[in-house]
């Protein structure tokens, strides 16, 4: 997985940076990061306004490992339905991370390579931290996570979408933090107004789903 993403942004970053003019590669990864955003947003508020369920991701995990056993499957088995599963996963979401990569490397040089560089030493170390525990993160909130990287993804995306199109924002990157305050605000009023229009019950029938 890792050498896979390391080759897209080795080889296709660094033709796209070189090729593709920088205003047009920004609003191609503008594009598709308000996108990927948008859908990571809209499944938050949408299970932190209970019409869909919260993920329970300990029990999901027991469910499956009791699967599992149920079918006879031993430890020392290598699981190639699983494998391929999660590479598509992580591989989907990684890319995403390349798009952020290519998007502020698209000024060449010292960009490039400072935003390679901060990549590698990110998934250093979560890859760590994924091979001390070696266990699923059952104490992390994964719907609060999913909308804050959601969040973050349509920041981007707005970001470099602006500059494309000609924009300048006050202050250059350091305005994206007040680009994520506003998308988590009005995220947050779309919550309370979606608890406050649906009746309770259509509520808890939703949980129940």
């Amino acid at each position: 997985m890792t050498a896979a993403l390391a080759v897209i942004i080795g080889t296709l970053g660094v033709a796209i940076v070189t090729v593709v003019p920088e205003h047009l590669l920004k609003g191609v990864v503008g594009a598709l990061l308000l996108l990927f955003g948008l859908r990571w947003l809209r499944k938050a508020i949408l299970r932190f306004a209970g019409i869909v369920a919260i993920h329970d991701e300990e029990l999901i995990y027991l469910r499956e490992l009791a699967e599992l056993r149920a079918q006879g499957l031993r430890r020392n088995e290598f699981d190639w339905v699983g494998f391929l599963v999660a590479f598509k996963a992580v591989l989907l979401e990684g890319t995403e991370v390349a798009f952020i990569v290519i998007a502020f490397g698209a000024a060449g040089g010292v960009a490039l390579t400072s935003a390679v560089v901060g990549a590698i030493v990110a998934g250093i170390l979560v890859i760590g931290l994924g091979v001390a525990l070696q266990k699923p993160l059952t104490m992390v909130p994964e719907n609060s996570l999913k909308f804050g990287v959601g969040a973050m993804l349509c920041s981007f995306g707005v970001f470099w979408f602006a500059e494309a199109l000609g924009m300048t924002w006050p202050g250059d990157a350091l305005s994206i933090p007040l680009i994520v305050v506003a998308f988590v605000g009005v995220s947050w009023l779309a919550v309370r107004i979606l608890k406050t229009v649906l009746p309770e019950g259509a509520q808890i029938e939703a949980r129940n789903v």
